[in-house]
């Protein structure tokens, strides 16, 4: 599965050793969410969590950031990082773009039905909402 914004790209900066350093957006919990009653709910009801839910009930994932300043991609497993990360070519965009495989005990109740895609995407008028069928491709 894939999701792409174009958006700012997430934060990511060189830090006083000179290293690049990216917001820990897939890896920490989002503490915007975490144990806060009050936080906005999903369309299906559910609690907001924050992107380290989908990585950590991913088998893989590749962050991919692009900002004015650069471009960057990390690869997680089961959320745990198992590369840098690595700068990639700039192309003049900015956003973020995250693909991942669910674990496979998720990916064994199907894709959503349309209707509930019909249902949840109603709820961002600005989303657009395109399904590819993938299956055989490589990673």
């Amino acid at each position: 599965m894939s999701v792409a914004d174009d958006g700012r790209g997430t934060d990511t900066r060189v830090d006083a050793h000179g290293r690049t350093v990216k917001k820990p957006v897939m890896a920490t919990k989002d503490l915007r969410f975490f144990d806060f009653p009050d936080a906005e709910r999903l369309p299906d009801g559910h609690p907001r969590r924050g992107m380290s839910v989908v990585s950590a009930l991913s088998e893989w994932l590749v962050h991919t950031n692009r900002r004015h300043h650069g471009a960057w991609t990390q690869r997680y497993e089961h959320g745990v990082p198992v590369s840098d990360l690595d700068p990639i070519g700039t192309d003049g965009t900015t956003g973020t773009l995250v693909r991942f495989l669910p674990l496979t005990a998720l990916r064994t109740q199907g894709p959503p039905a349309s209707d509930d895609l019909t249902r949840w995407c109603a709820h961002w008028p600005h989303l657009t909402v395109r399904v590819e069928d993938g299956r055989g491709l490589a990673p």
